[in-house]
């Protein structure tokens, strides 16, 4: 496997530099920050990705003003109690993109947040205060407890939340199988620790965060 200097020369040649990679990487948030985010913004950002999944990003971006008034700000209490009789109402509403199963996953990450809320002080703090050497175990609980937030959806939310994450792209998928690590998207527990044990090299070794080592990752390949 080679060291993270190394293929950040890779993509650095691939870019035109070393500053071309590094610039305008995502914002990585302190464990503070991540607990200080209501938790209606957490329950906002699933929603984004929910509806997006299978849809141009930008029609759920239009729509997006009518979604948060239909959906009263993602209140996560509200709709976490959510009565049939609002269900039925969202379903025919037209702010929203109508799909039953992605409104019902919207209420039942709702709930789940404020099960974790009420453990934890703030789904935030629970986020935030999970280890960095086990961010594949955060990805793995997301899929098991969350609902429509496996795959990548879930990583991409943490991502835009400034979670400190790597997101396994087909480019970072890539990489990886050229260096040996996986020789293949993880699927089974043993690939996932063999993604976490690089990720968690490469991290001691350069000091840099799983954001920027995975976007650098990405652009050594095509990213």
């Amino acid at each position: 496997m080679r060291t993270f200097e190394d293929i950040l020369d890779i993509a650095a040649e691939r870019k035109g530099g070393r500053e071309a990679v590094l610039a305008d990487m995502p914002e990585v948030k302190s464990a503070d920050a991540l607990a200080a985010t209501p938790d209606d913004r957490w329950l906002a950002r699933m929603a984004q990705g929910i509806f997006s999944a299978g849809l141009n990003w930008k029609v759920v971006e239009n729509k997006w003003p009518g979604i948060e008034d239909a959906f009263h700000g993602f209140d996560t209490a509200r709709v976490a109690h959510m009565s049939e009789d609002w269900f039925d109402e969202l379903i025919a509403d037209t702010r929203i993109v109508r799909s039953p199963p992605k409104v019902r996953a919207i209420q039942q990450n709702a709930v789940m947040i404020r099960e974790i809320a009420e453990r934890h002080g703030s789904f935030g703090r629970f986020v935030g205060d999970w280890p960095t050497e086990d961010f594949a175990g955060l990805l793995q609980w997301l899929k098991k407890d969350g609902s429509r937030l496996g795959g990548s959806g879930g990583a991409y939310m943490l991502r835009m939340m400034g979670r400190d994450s790597y997101i396994l792209s087909s480019s970072v998928v890539a990489r990886l199988r050229a260096e040996g690590v996986v020789d293949k998207a993880p699927s089974s527990k043993k690939a996932w620790a063999a993604v976490q044990e690089a990720f968690n090299t490469w991290r001691q070794d350069s000091g840099e965060s799983l954001t920027v080592i995975s976007r650098v990752l990405a652009q050594s390949i095509d990213g």
